[in-house]
């Protein structure tokens, strides 16, 4: 690992390729999981002030479960989550004309009906923080459900920090971005594993 500012980073978001092939992968990482997506207490209230324009979006069995979960929840570990449906889909997804499932919000977004893109735990997959008191640790996720988005990073060569760039700036900004390029540098010339 190494230290870019506040944050601590391991050295898999600089070796690790990954690069999303939604056609293959349909979505899946918004479908599997055992919680619900983390949200901030902001983001938790964004959410409940949109939600009005996101429902329309939604099926009526996602419409029912925000009906009966509410708009954000408290998941098994304390955590404040999205509510899930079934097996650990999202609530805030829907399926598109090609099957893929995606993020209503972000839907909302490329469309300018809203300023909120999504969470930005989800804007950052495939990368998990950990906030800690004196420092945010920041940790590669590798999943079984995304073997098709490992594959087309390797084969495209687009290193885990590359492809986040826009949702690293998000939580902290351009300037430790940059000190992050530096460390990536750091890392990639030292051969740091």
């Amino acid at each position: 690992m190494i230290e870019v500012g506040n944050t601590i980073v391991s050295f898999d978001v600089f070796h690790k390729r990954f690069l999303c092939d939604l056609l293959k992968c349909k979505g899946e990482c918004c479908v599997s999981g055992d919680s619900g997506a983390p949200l901030t207490e902001e983001e938790a209230k964004k959410i409940e002030e949109i939600y009005p324009l996101i429902e329309p979006e939604l099926c009526e069995t996602n419409k029912h479960e925000v009906e009966k979960q509410g708009f954000s929840i408290i998941d098994s570990d304390g955590d404040l989550v999205t509510p899930i449906v079934g097996d650990g889909e999202c609530v805030y997804t829907f399926v598109d004309e090609n099957g893929c499932t995606k993020c209503a919000i972000e839907k909302l977004w490329l469309e300018k009906k809203v300023d909120f893109r999504k969470p930005v735990s989800c804007h950052l997959f495939p990368i998990r923080i950990t906030e800690y008191e004196e420092f945010d640790a920041i940790n590669y996720q590798e999943l079984d459900i995304c073997k098709c988005a490992v594959d087309n990073g390797r084969e495209k060569d687009v290193a885990v920090w590359q492809l986040l760039k826009e949702p690293l700036i998000r939580k902290y900004g351009e300037a430790w971005y940059e000190d992050l390029t530096v460390a990536a540098e750091y890392v990639e010339k030292n051969n740091l594993k």
